[in-house]
């Protein structure tokens, strides 16, 4: 394992990965951000994510969840865009990042809804979640396993899962599809992708080997602590989930205008 964060959207592995031997030796374990946000929003990566990396395998994925100061006198999606339209500009929402999944969550919220909600960029999810509690920002997307505590503990209140089912860990907790937002759905999910010229046998291999380790009652207990799920599938399931998903996320930054500085 060589692990090598930081970089305009956690690019930095990924590029030391398309430019190596691709001999089924050098992978890629990522998540969705150098594959399909931070080459619309940034520019000179040194990589083109379709043309540099071969699908391998899907891992894992797991819903964002809508969160809110519970000060807010709101008790659903409606009731928030309702008091944005009412108090524009004084809603904020709190983001790990400029790019990442959440500050996009919000970006679509924004446009979806109409409102006039401002973003707040921070570096890692926990210092957002203690302004958030602290009633320094006013609503914050990300996973269940970040908000799960809080919200047991009546510090946050859980507006929405952004996703088509509900959480086990929060059954009570609509989606956003049921709470009139069907198209502000985001899961983090993770993959594994190779250098692109792998040969077909050694990508079918891995991602054989890889779904049977998914499989496994012990991955399935494990991920299910973050409420996350396996991701099985092949590498053309891959494939065509990534393009999706590009598609979804560059229409969502080309309507908002995000551009790297």
């Amino acid at each position: 394992m060589d692990n090598r964060p930081g970089g305009a959207g956690g690019t930095v592995g990924a590029k030391a990965v398309a430019n190596a031997s691709p001999d089924g030796y050098t992978l890629l374990f990522t998540p969705a951000a150098p594959l399909v946000t931070a080459p619309v929003i940034y520019k000179n990566l040194g990589y083109d994510p379709f043309k540099s990396f071969a699908p391998v395998a899907t891992v894992f994925s797991t819903p964002q969840i809508l969160v809110v100061n519970p000060t807010l006198p709101i008790d659903s999606m409606a009731q928030l865009a309702s008091y944005a339209k009412a108090n524009p500009g004084k809603i904020s929402f709190a983001s790990p990042g400029f790019g990442t999944q959440p500050h996009l969550l919000g970006e679509m919220f924004r446009l979806t809804a109409g409102v006039n909600i401002v973003h707040v960029p921070y570096k890692g999810a926990q210092q957002p979640v203690t302004d958030l509690i602290a009633g320094q920002v006013q609503m914050y997307f990300d996973t269940v396993a970040l908000f799960l505590p809080h919200i047991q503990a009546g510090k946050v209140k859980p507006l929405a899962i952004a996703d088509d089912m509900r959480s086990d860990q929060l059954p009570a907790v609509p989606t956003t599809v049921e709470s009139g937002f069907p198209a502000l759905q985001g899961t983090f999910w993770a993959s594994i992708v190779a250098p692109m010229g792998t040969p077909a046998d050694i990508v079918n291999m891995l991602n054989a080997s890889i779904n049977e380790i998914l499989r496994s009652p012990e991955l399935e207990a494990s991920l299910a602590k973050f409420n996350a799920k396996p991701k099985i599938g092949s590498p053309l399931d891959f494939a065509e989930f990534w393009r999706a998903e590009t598609e979804k996320w560059t229409n969502v930054i080309t309507s908002a205008g995000i551009k790297a500085d």
